[in-house]
């Protein structure tokens, strides 16, 4: 065989490899139950991380995955942050058609480079360089690689092969190697159903798992994030922006927190101190000296995001958020922890997850995180008060649903402790509607009613006391939509941040609210409270039942009728009583033109499996059926 051949087969050979390569991306390849329910298909997810020293981390990240429709470019996940103490060593994505043919070359400087901070941040040194890539047809493929050096050690990677809805993963892998020196502690965390492999050895941990078929959301289920599979690691020895720290539980991490981080910065200028002292020299008892603390903050600041320094955890100090009037989470707080103490009052830096989700800091795997900052008051045979420092507007000791009930870690100076935040229960989370409504024989309605609001319910509320009128209004007819031609003749708004209820004084007309029919008028009884929703239905439900937070809403409404007219018809009286919750709804006629209406609508909080939600679903729905009975009124 001559040369001229041995050339030829040779690039055959490297042809056809180049083809398989490619013809493996083809969406074609993609088994047909990863498309079950999926956006976006993961066909390989590979991370090798490298953990040399406490102060130096590799990262090597390697993804390849399929978009399949316009809602799944959100999984391209091509995106790396840097800042001083981080740097981005290598970035790159390569573009295939559905075919698996390749189509466009992106290189690190081609990736949009931004601030990785929103509006309100001040300044920060943390920035993001990420894929901007605007498709020309589906499905395609990202083959996307980077390599990030990193001086901090204190978070390490965690391995989470899904981390949305509607996403689907073929083959994904985790390789943690670290110096024999370095103890490393692990968490698995919701991986049973996933086919996880865990393979160890000197120095290196390995994680691998095929196969994960797509989660679709469903109502009244556990948020995403306390659902996904994920594996968390952590170092007992690690640098935080250059910082040496040791931590094996949650004590010592408070510790080095308060040691490193909180200390040095609580300084406050003489002249505040004494402006404060003054302030409280009247009060006898703490609450009522904290109380007045805290609208100090509230007047003198305002909140600005600022992400320097340490990992943005460790705030300015307390001087010069007295002499700039702003900051962020962590100076507001270490700022109104430092004027507490002046005072002799003692509080304690808090580091939470914040959110609707209700994440939580495990009690048994001591890691740094969190997203917030709040301030704990611990005080003796009572129950521990809780600051959100941050707002001008929320009254003090109440933190709504952001905060709520969930563990987030304490920081004094003896250490770390695991704390669970305020829970709002049932009959806290309450909203009582008295008033009445008078009809007339054309079918018109007004409407006289005060709501007081209290717990979550007044944490959906107080921001009303913001708005415009014009927004007010609309906020009101989106709130009734049930109700058509509303005009609102009142609208006056009571916020008691002392006793934490929200109170609104509500008049309204409506013309044509009741259907008339010959000599006859059908009236909707529930005017202000009528429950419209109903659970979304799951023919195979696959997610256990959650529900997040329990409420009372209580309603008594005088109503009166036209003289003109008789009750011919009353909805009868109903009681619903579940594991879920109750239901009372009465109607009894007081005289011969005025009835009084009485409803009690109760929802418990907790977890139950999946099998529970078809019962759930059906107390929703007889709910909503009792809030629409009609009262039948013809004419004398």
């Amino acid at each position: 065989m001559n040369l001229k051949n041995i050339v030829s087969i040779f690039l055959l050979l490297t042809c056809l490899n180049v083809v398989s390569q490619s013809n493996s991306l083809a969406v074609t390849e993609i088994p047909e139950e990863l498309k079950k329910n999926a956006n976006a298909v993961v066909r390989s997810y590979d991370v090798v991380v490298d953990l040399s020293s406490t102060n130096k981390m590799i990262v090597n990240t390697k993804r390849i995955v399929t978009i399949l429709n316009k809602e799944g470019n959100i999984n391209i996940d091509a995106h790396e942050y840097y800042d001083n103490n981080s740097k981005i060593k290598d970035l790159k994505a390569i573009i295939y058609d559905r075919f698996g043919k390749e189509i466009k070359k992106i290189r690190k400087n081609d990736f949009k480079d931004v601030s990785a901070v929103d509006g309100q941040t001040l300044y920060s040194d943390s920035r993001v360089k990420y894929l901007d890539y605007t498709p020309i047809s589906y499905p395609y493929t990202v083959e996307y690689t980077s390599e990030t050096v990193n001086g901090t050690t204190g978070y390490l990677p965690r391995y989470m092969p899904i981390n949305s809805y509607f996403l689907s993963v073929e083959k994904s892998s985790y390789r943690l190697n670290y110096a024999p020196d370095l103890n490393i502690r692990i968490q698995e965390k919701n991986t049973d159903n996933i086919g996880l492999i865990r393979e160890d050895s000197s120095g290196e941990f390995l994680y691998k798992s095929n196969n994960i078929f797509a989660i679709k959301p469903e109502s009244h289920s556990a948020s995403f994030v306390n659902i996904i599979p994920k594996v968390l690691f952590a170092s007992n020895e690690f640098y935080y922006e250059g910082v040496q720290a040791k931590a094996e539980n949650w004590n010592e991490l408070g510790k080095w927190i308060y040691q490193d981080l909180l200390k040095d910065v609580s300084d406050l200028p003489e002249s505040t101190i004494n402006q404060v002292k003054k302030l409280v020299e009247n009060e006898r008892d703490d609450i009522a000296k904290a109380r007045k603390i805290y609208q100090f903050v509230q007047d003198k600041t305002r909140y600005i995001s600022v992400q320097v320094g340490i990992g943005g955890w460790k705030p300015f100090r307390a001087s010069e958020v007295d002499r700039l009037g702003y900051g962020d989470c962590k100076g507001l707080t270490n700022y109104t922890m430092a004027l507490l103490r002046a005072v002799g009052i003692e509080a304690n830096y808090a580091l939470v997850h914040s959110g609707k989700a209700q994440q939580n800091f495990d009690a048994d795997f001591a890691i740094m995180q969190g997203n917030h900052v709040i301030l704990n008051m611990p005080l003796e045979n009572e129950e521990n008060v809780w600051l959100e420092c941050t707002s001008q507007k929320l009254p003090f000791g109440f933190i709504g649903s952001f905060t709520d009930n969930r563990n987030v870690l304490v920081v004094s100076p003896e250490g770390g402790e695991i704390k669970r935040t305020k829970k709002y229960n049932i009959d806290e989370n309450i909203q009582v509607i008295n008033g009445e409504y008078n009809i007339d024989s054309n079918g018109n309605i007004k409407v006289e009613a005060t709501i007081v609001s209290e717990g979550i319910e007044y944490d959906d509320k107080y921001y009303l006391e913001s708005l415009e009128k014009r927004d007010l209004e609309r906020h009101y007819k989106d709130r009734w939509d049930y109700i058509n031609n509303i005009s609102l003749d009142k609208m006056d708004i009571l916020n008691d941040k002392e006793q934490i209820t929200f109170k609104e004084n509500i008049s309204f007309n409506a013309s044509n609210y009741l259907s008339i029919v010959k000599d006859k008028m059908l009236l909707n009884v529930n005017v202000l409270s009528r429950n419209t929703y109903v659970p979304d239905r799951y023919r195979n439900r696959k997610l256990p039942l959650n529900i997040r937070r329990g409420f009372k809403n209580i309603d008594e409404l005088e109503i009166s009728i036209p003289n003109d007219y008789k009750v011919e018809s009353i909805p009868s009286n109903k009681t619903i009583d579940t594991k879920f919750g109750t239901y009372k709804m009465s109607l009894e006629k007081s005289d011969e033109t005025t009835l009084i209406y009485k409803r009690e609508f109760i929802l418990n909080d907790g977890d139950f499996p999946k099998e529970d939600y078809a019962d759930f679903r059906t107390f929703y729905r007889n709910v909503s059926k009792s809030d629409n009975a009609k009262l039948i009124l013809v004419k004398k």
